[in-house]
């Protein structure tokens, strides 16, 4: 088979059956962590539990992924994506919906850790899939697309999520159920290419591993790494604790608050392929950096809510900015034969900084409360810009 079919279609892009199943599996990628955030203060009441030990809940999600995206990565390229994929989706959704059953926090870990386990496979899918399917333009509208609709995702769980919670803390855990239909879907309906699977492995390992090691693509996705380590450290973490502690919100405002910065997001990286033609994708990822920081220091500032409305939308447009810039630039250099490899490593990489971010916060928040998590939060993006700004000088990326 072609190495892409997006020469094959007929249809508008935005109107492909397969990117529109992509989204699915996007939109399910996501619901994992967004749609549960805001019942976290409901959660630590219901078991007497810190805040910090609440955040567990997304550490042992994000946790499996660190270690099993490098099989997955191996798995899809040898065996093909749909025999991953359609397991993957089944077990997220089982696990995940089974979380409202539980009445034992540490039934609820281990049940979080099974949904991750499925979530796995759905980061490095979803990027893979548009890797294979679309080529040139098509590649980064589709990116732009895939970005945009995600960011709608992580915009409207929490709102649906905060109305679930005022229900009962365990009532955004059932919409992981939604993964099951879209599994039949993926089973009867997804048309991709697949990769030559009479590469030996020892040449595929090789190849893949010139691929990775190169510096352009470490560069990326050490940015990877820190652009997910400040989300889900200090943000999706802490801002629900943050605005209750200040402002005494409801989960219905936390969830609103955290909607806003997702649509930010949706917005900005829906113009992504104009403002790259303006600007570039480096100069982004450093104007990125620059409102990652500046947002991070301002929100334990806010003297209101509706000034904290302000750093909560400009981190959503560094969000905007950055993840699709990086996406686009790591499918770009990744071929056909071991492209989920090469997203598998993105995949440790984000799965690394959603797991290293809840826990080494936890330690910062442990210290110097719930504002030092952004301020150190406000470091880490300092660090992403002087990274940044050196593979711009250096032409790397």
């Amino acid at each position: 088979m072609s190495p892409s079919v997006s020469q094959e279609r007929t249809t508008p892009l935005h109107r492909d059956p397969n990117l529109l199943i992509i989204f699915g599996i996007t939109l399910m990628a996501v619901l994992g962590v967004s749609s549960i955030t805001p019942a976290f203060p409901e959660i630590g009441r219901a078991f007497h539990l810190s805040s910090q030990a609440v955040a567990n809940l997304i550490t042992v999600f994000t946790l499996p992924g660190v270690f099993l995206a490098p099989l997955v990565g191996l798995l899809v390229d040898r065996w093909g994506r749909e025999p991953i994929l359609v397991p993957a989706l089944i077990i997220f959704g089982l696990a995940g919906s089974a979380c409202a059953l539980t009445q034992s926090f540490v039934v609820l870990l281990i049940l979080r850790f099974a949904q991750g386990v499925g979530a796995s496979a759905l980061s490095v899918l979803y990027l893979t899939l548009i890797g294979d399917l679309y080529c040139g333009q098509e590649r980064a509208a589709a990116m732009g697309y895939n970005a945009s609709v995600l960011s709608v995702g992580t915009a409207f769980y929490p709102a649906i999520g905060g109305a679930l919670t005022a229900l009962g803390w365990q009532y955004p855990f059932v919409l992981a159920i939604l993964a099951i239909p879209l599994a039949c879907i993926v089973l009867v309906a997804l048309e991709n290419p697949e990769p030559d699977r009479e590469q030996k492995l020892g040449a595929y390992v090789s190849q893949a591993w010139e691929s990775v090691k190169h510096v352009r693509a470490i560069i990326l996705f050490v940015l990877t790494l820190l652009a997910f380590f400040i989300i889900y450290g200090a943000y999706l973490a802490y801002l629900p604790f943050l605005m209750e502690r200040s402002f005494q919100a409801s989960s219905w405002e936390i969830g609103l608050s955290m909607s806003a910065m997702s649509l930010a997001t949706a917005v900005t990286s829906s113009q992504l392929g104009t403002l790259a033609g303006w600007l570039g994708e480096k100069m982004l990822l450093q104007l990125a950096c620059v409102c990652y920081a500046f947002s991070l220091v301002t929100m334990p500032l806010s003297p209101s809510l509706a000034v904290l409305f302000v750093p909560v939308v400009l981190l959503g447009i560094g969000q905007g900015l950055s993840i699709p810039s990086l996406q686009t630039l790591l499918a770009s250099r990744a071929p056909l034969e071991h492209r989920g490899a090469f997203m598998a490593v993105n995949g440790v990489a984000l799965r690394l900084g959603q797991t290293l971010g809840p826990m080494l916060m936890g330690v910062v928040h442990s210290r110097w409360g719930v504002d030092g998590t952004f301020y150190a939060a406000a470091w880490v993006a300092v660090g992403m810009l002087g990274l940044t700004t050196i593979m711009r000088s250096r032409g790397e990326g």
